[in-house]
């Protein structure tokens, strides 16, 4: 295949099609990292969080097999070759989490948003993107690096499966063990088992991720040129893709960029299949102000974090780094505060 298309181009293309999976399932699955998190602490529904469980436990199975036929190497991923910088991650996570939640999507939800006619959704990308590049190679990057310093190369993977496996543990037996009780916690509960669309939905953002490991490490073993390893992420990735658009006649595709194409893509498709396509824009000067300002710190949040929810939170999680957890429930805690903040206020209860 390569003999006929580029490697960035099909790097670019197996983001697209995995893009387009989590548009379909963020606009007919409602998979959303705020709206999980939002219907689980004001709505008593636990089942979209119970999706996180299934699409957990689908890409640590996946890339734990595939690892164990050679198909995958999570050592080659980011996640576990940086030194990991617990700090960072703390941090980055709660200041994503709260961005989020003043923005009322996180970069992919916003992306999915924008596929269905959402105007506003639009500024909060792109203030989310350029504010991620300016403290990741921008400006700010210098104070970033001396305050929060990330070194690739880490002597040994920064995973539990290889913690484990220095111990003894085989490392198929550790994906299968974590895989299982994430799927196990996630179709305990009788409702979510009686409903297919979240088990459907959930497996395919499983997938989608696992695809983008699968497809990029077989390019970066067969290509010639050097591709990075990788799966989606939303925050890095749409600075990637705007300054692709500025540049694209001296730069070359890449999976970041098919990946947020794709998402969007997606979400157009599956709001038109659902006849749920509309054009919104902001009618209120002080909703557009609070979602700018969450999207400003959703941006170098995720850079601090080495991630979004997506990124960290599936991405990261199905090689289980050690930042994984650390950083989704840093997301959680920002998000959680800043709905309280949103929703109750913090007055003191009469």
């Amino acid at each position: 295949m390569l003999e006929y298309v580029a490697e960035a181009n099909l790097a670019a293309l197996i983001g697209l099609l995995g893009g387009i999976a989590l548009g379909l399932a963020a606009r007919m699955g409602r998979f959303c990292t705020l709206g999980a998190i939002e219907d689980y602490l004001y709505g008593g529904d636990d089942k979209r969080l119970r999706m996180w469980g299934i699409a957990l436990g689908v890409a640590i199975f996946g890339t734990h097999i595939a690892s164990s036929f050679g198909s995958f190497d999570p050592a080659l991923s980011a996640y576990l070759d940086r030194n990991w910088n617990p700090a960072g991650t703390i941090i980055g996570g709660l200041m994503f989490g709260y961005g989020m939640a003043l923005s009322g999507n996180c970069g992919y939800g916003a992306l999915a948003r924008l596929g269905g006619g959402d105007l506003r959704s639009f500024v909060i990308v792109i203030v989310m993107g350029l504010s991620a590049y300016f403290v990741m190679s921008g400006p700010l990057a210098h104070i970033r690096v001396w305050a929060f310093p990330v070194e690739m190369g880490a002597s040994t993977p920064q995973g539990f499966t290889q913690l484990l496996e220095r111990a003894g543990v085989p490392a198929l037996l550790t994906g299968l063990l974590f895989g299982s009780a994430l799927l196990i916690f996630a179709l305990w509960n009788k409702e979510m088992r009686r409903s297919p669309s979240h088990i459907f939905w959930g497996t395919i953002v499983g997938l989608a991720v696992l695809s983008g490991w699968l497809g990029t490490h077989w390019i970066a073993e067969n290509g010639f040129a050097v591709e990075a390893i990788e799966t989606h992420s939303f925050a890095a990735p749409i600075g990637d893709t705007i300054y692709y658009a500025m540049t694209a006649s001296g730069n070359t595709l890449s999976f970041s960029v098919g990946s947020i194409v794709g998402v969007v893509v997606g979400a157009i498709l599956g709001s038109y299949s659902k006849g749920h396509f509309r054009w919104e824009a902001c009618e209120d000067p002080r909703e557009l102000r609070r979602q700018l300002l969450g999207a400003s710190l959703m941006g170098p949040g995720a850079v601090l974090a080495v991630g979004c929810s997506v990124g960290q939170g599936i991405s990261a999680f199905s090689v289980l780094a050690f930042s994984a957890p650390v950083a989704l429930i840093a997301i959680f805690i920002g998000a959680a505060f800043g709905l309280k903040q949103l929703i109750t206020g913090f007055a003191p209860v009469q």
